[in-house]
């Protein structure tokens, strides 16, 4: 990726949004206009008269303070992303209506305060830097340079500042555009110049929203070559670490949320550096870079609903812009339809790149493609994913191996979700509140990161362990027209000293109304002392019958176990979910009765 003569490369006079002055002005004309764009724009209109009522908030110290003493993020960040959708909101508002008052002096009022702000980073984020420290040297040192910390929101506010300040740079005080320069300068360009970060070395989405927003923003902002090709040889090679944090085949273990946000900013980045060279450095042009973009449409089930292992959540809206882009440089990427557009107020961090984006890479032309039916597999990631659809309805059934230190990982091998017609009735609970606990070593003793939250074997009152060592592989993947059979070993999950083997098979039959068969097979030692199969549903309504169970919401399924084996008890519980809503969701545990003395125990379950 990384090449030699990078300076060469760059073409400095190269536009990177618009040509000229004239050219933006009419393009916005155009679409403020077009009632292709209306949806949007209107939701944009509304939120921007909205905001004009609310006064500019401030992060005082009292909220600052919140994280480090009871390790809350709520308070603090609320009004952080409150101040960065003024942002958003306002800029654009300039680009449709230049020649409103308003909107202009509350896009200004928004610059100074972000510009004011003792912090770009999240309190999160700064534990044991610069930032918290209380440490003073006497005298002031004057000729240090100081170092500010860079996570993803200081990296992703400079790339919005400078794109915002080279979109409205003529209806914006002079004054305004020179801060911008200024705290850019110190906080970013010069900290990442004179420092190395963690996240420089990392396989995940911070390695892409940080180094590509830092380049982004170079590209807008530096005018001289030298300075610029040094910040995007350092950017370069944190884009490739990113990239290698994936399968061969594209998938990403972190979820779709994160397949967004991360991949995301890998194309933004991507795309300015490609306009910067003439198209000369094309960070599209690899296979793997083809296939990270198809994750999108192998990941969703049946209308919002997606994959959400690990640290993701269970619905999801698409970036319509992003995904017009894609499918101009890959021929068999799809078009996702309009009603899975993303609101304009749904991305909770109102961030710029892709707000803009949304609109400047709107294709009103792109043809819409409907996900149908197919099966995914990836052995590398362990992910299967199958989607069904007939007369009756979609239905879809996903499961996965790989092991327990993944991105954003969950203790969740063997696990599995099934859908029908809209009911996720075996379910994966997703990311939970993020709070300070959540990323210690308390983790998994949260009940969405541990495997007592998932649908996965209790063996001998023990749950999974996390880390590598610890890790679930196929034994068999057969897919067919009609039925798909898997298996997976997975006794390597647990750390259970008797338990010599534990193997899981599904036969996903895809007919008709569609049923899944599981079977677990235990082998150990000695006679276990306990083994409790638990599935992970959400509150529906259940009637136990004999030798059945069913959940009833929208549609039904009907769960056939043998009775003699197995005594049913269902727990209702708790799960403070990503956004902090309190949901309502069951555990159904099948206890063995008697644990066979021959050490070997054999469960089957039928799903339909």
């Amino acid at each position: 990726m990384i090449t030699a003569d990078m300076k060469s490369l760059l073409d400095m006079e190269a536009p990177l949004l618009f040509g000229s002055h004239k050219e933006k002005s009419d393009w916005w004309k155009k679409v403020g206009s077009s009632t292709a764009y209306q949806p949007l724009l209107d939701e944009i209109r509304v939120e921007a008269k909205s905001l004009l009522q609310r006064k500019e908030p401030e992060l005082s110290f009292s909220l600052f303070k919140l994280f480090e003493e009871n390790g809350s993020r709520a308070e603090y960040e609320k009004v952080y992303f409150e101040k960065r959708r003024r942002l958003t909101t306002f800029a654009i508002m300039v680009l449709l209506e230049p020649d409103n008052k308003a909107y202009r002096e509350e896009l200004e009022n928004s610059i100074w305060s972000i510009c004011n702000e003792y912090s770009w980073c999240l309190p999160a984020h700064l534990s044991n830097t610069s930032e918290t420290s209380t440490a003073v040297d006497f005298p002031l040192n004057t000729s240090v340079t100081k170092t500010y910390s860079i996570d993803l929101f200081a990296a992703e506010t400079a790339f919005s500042l400078a794109e915002i300040m080279k979109l409205t740079e003529d209806s914006l005080s002079p004054l305004i555009c020179k801060r911008i320069y200024e705290e850019i300068y110190k906080r970013i360009f010069t900290s990442f110049m004179n420092s190395t970060f963690k996240w420089e070395t990392e396989t995940h989405n911070w390695a892409a929203v940080c180094a590509g927003s830092i380049g982004a923003a170079a590209l807008h902002l530096i005018n001289d070559n030298d300075e610029l090709t040094r910040i995007i040889k350092r950017v370069l090679p944190a884009m490739e670490g990113y990239v290698s944090g994936f399968t061969q085949d594209g998938f990403c273990l972190e979820g779709y949320g994160y397949w967004q946000y991360g991949f995301g900013y890998y194309v933004y980045f991507a795309d300015l550096l490609k306009k910067r060279t003439a198209g000369k450095l094309d960070l599209f042009a690899s296979e793997k870079i083809h296939q990270i973009a198809l994750f999108q449409q192998r990941c969703f089930l049946n209308n919002h609903l997606v994959v959400n292992f690990s640290d993701a959540v269970p619905t999801a809206s698409v970036f319509l812009g992003l995904s017009h882009y894609l499918s101009k440089i890959y021929d068999d990427f799809d078009v996702p339809k309009n009603e899975l557009r993303a609101k304009y107020t749904g991305d909770h961090c109102s961030r710029w790149a892709p707000g803009i984006r949304n609109i400047l890479w709107f294709d009103e032309h792109a043809k819409e493609t409907i996900w149908g039916r197919g099966t995914f597999f990836s052995m590398e990631s362990g992910w299967y994913i199958s989607r069904y659809q007939d007369l009756s309805g979609n239905y879809s059934f996903a499961t996965k191996a790989g092991h327990n230190n993944e991105p954003h990982n969950h203790n969740d091998l063997g696990h599995f979700i099934l859908q029908g017609n809209q009911e996720v009735f075996l379910k994966d609970l997703g990311s939970g509140l993020y709070t300070k606990d959540y990323f210690s070593e308390k983790r998994y003793t949260y009940v969405g990161n541990g495997s007592q939250g998932h649908s996965v074997p209790i063996i001998n009152h023990q749950y999974q362990v996390e880390g590598e060592t610890h890790y679930a592989r196929y034994l068999q993947v057969d897919v067919g027209e009609d039925e798909d059979h898997l298996k997976l070993d997975f006794g390597k999950a647990y750390d259970v000293e008797p338990l010599k083997a534990l193997t899981r098979s599904f036969v996903w039959v895809k007919k008709n109304l569609p049923k899944l068969i599981m079977e677990d097979h235990f082998l150990f030692t000695e006679q276990p002392i306990s083994i409790i199969e638990r599935l992970i549903v959400p509150s529906l309504l259940i009637t136990e019958e004999e030798d059945e169970v069913m959940l009833e919401g929208k549609s039904r399924l009907r769960i056939f176990y043998d009775r003699r084996l197995l005594y049913l008890e269902v727990k209702r519980f708790h799960f403070v979910n990503h956004f902090g809503e309190t949901e309502e969701n069951a555990m159904l545990d099948f206890t063995v009765l008697n644990p066979s003395k021959d050490c070997k125990v054999e469960l089957i379950f039928q799903f339909e």
